[in-house]
């Protein structure tokens, strides 16, 4: 479907032309009708699949009938990643409507604190907050919410996890009573129906089938103790020197280990996580992505939100809790028909993780031994033994990274011995 085929206002249409926009993707070509006639909508849809502009579009549009008097539209977001992510989106498009915008994150009294105030109480159309910022500006004084007409929550099942819902609940009681609200989230579990359930007025509902990672992501998984992770990491990276790699671990203590492990090897890396100022997480990303470096160790505040292009290789030096953040986390890489790939450390206690990603995945995995002959002593063994994925010792020739890596084809990896034919 054409954008051109909705009912928008002819700057918007102009601004998608301007940036060659041309099909919707499926999310968008379900919700905009809908949040264009001015129901509540409840979505759920992963990242990659275009959501932000499906509620990007809409709203734009509706401001700019309305003629743009203040703030208007309330977007809440797990990260100042995310944040900034949307408000960069809404630059582009907004230069051809004319709509303002501001993202709201941080903490403390920082040099942007004066900025976000203005904007919060003299009104850019649109402000993109995440929650902990926006009520620290909530509390500091009187903020105007009177002109709300739209509240969005984007990414609500990762403000679940990270225990922002009383802090959302704080936000909806100070908006206006009638207003459209629309609900994003990348999974739908019953917790989040019973969110949506407080929040939303008789809302439509949009639903996309989590789906599988992109068919040119060659998916490895290692079994690895701790101490044999850091080494297997060292040995599985060495054929992408100088390409764009991401590890993520869901332990922020490990960013420093890894990151020195890493410089005692000569490798140019970086790390971002939670903890670490705004300023430096910033400044990171944007290196990584000029190419400054080209390894990023990161928790799982990057696996959503954040389009890096030319991603090589994902790494999980843990397994995620979750399935569904494995598909985030690898979903980083073999983004727009290139290709990739992802390994994942597997511990002698994640039988049930890796069970959960293979029934996402529709498929089993095959589980690699290689730390014997890699000179690291024996691989673990899952603590039980069970059906449904394949724990595999001797087929370990094939060597991680895309089907296109020049090492690939040329000769094994010296330790890994033959190719798997």
């Amino acid at each position: 479907m054409k954008f051109q085929e909705f009912n928008l206002h002819p700057d918007v249409t102009h601004g998608i032309d301007a940036m060659n926009y041309k099909d919707t993707t499926p999310i968008q070509e379900k919700a905009i009708p809908i949040i264009l006639e001015g129901r509540d909508l409840l979505a759920c849809a992963q990242t990659g699949t275009g959501k932000t502009a499906a509620f990007l579009i809409p709203v734009l549009s509706k401001i700019r009938e309305e003629g743009g008097d203040g703030l208007s539209t309330l977007i809440v977001v797990p990260t100042r990643e995310l944040a900034k992510q949307i408000d960069e989106q809404i630059e582009g498009l907004g230069y051809f409507v004319g709509v303002t915008s501001l993202a709201i994150y941080g903490g403390g009294k920082g040099e942007n604190w004066d900025q976000q105030r203005t904007a919060l109480t003299e009104g850019a159309d649109i402000i993109i907050a995440t929650p902990g910022r926006l009520l620290a500006h909530m509390k500091s004084g009187k903020i105007r919410f009177d002109r709300i007409r739209r509240l969005i929550l984007d990414e609500a099942d990762k403000m679940l996890d990270m225990g922002f819902s009383d802090d959302i609940m704080y936000v909806i009681q100070h908006l206006p009573a009638q207003r459209q609200n629309l609900m994003f989230s990348a999974t739908m579990p019953p917790r989040i129906r019973t969110f949506a359930r407080k929040i939303l007025n008789d809302p439509a509902e949009v639903s996309l089938a989590v789906s599988k990672p992109a068919e040119k992501i060659d998916q490895q998984f290692y079994m690895a103790s701790d101490e044999q992770k850091l080494p297997l990491l060292l040995s599985l990276i060495k054929p992408y020197a100088g390409q764009k790699i991401i590890i993520f671990t869901s332990q922020r203590v490990m960013i420093q280990k890894i990151l020195r492990d890493l410089a005692k090897n000569k490798l140019k890396a970086k790390g971002i996580s939670s903890d670490i100022e705004q300023e430096d997480r910033e400044t990171a990303l944007r290196d990584f992505k000029a190419g400054k470096y080209n390894i990023l160790v990161a928790t799982d505040v990057l696996s959503r939100g954040i389009d890096i292009s030319n991603l090589n290789l994902v790494v999980n030096y843990d397994i995620p809790r979750d399935a569904e953040d494995y598909i985030h986390r690898i979903g980083r890489t073999a983004r727009a028909d290139t290709e990739g790939a992802s390994v994942t450390f597997v511990s002698e206690k994640d039988r049930r993780s890796v069970k959960a990603i293979e029934g996402l995945l529709e498929k089993e995995v095959e589980v690699r031994k290689i730390t014997e002959e890699l000179g690291l002593g024996p691989a673990p063994e899952f603590r039980a033994a069970g059906k449904g994925f394949a724990n595999k010792g001797k087929k370990t020739g094939q060597k991680p990274g895309p089907k296109n890596n020049p090492n690939r084809n040329a000769r094994s990896h010296p330790k890994h011995g033959a190719r798997n034919r």
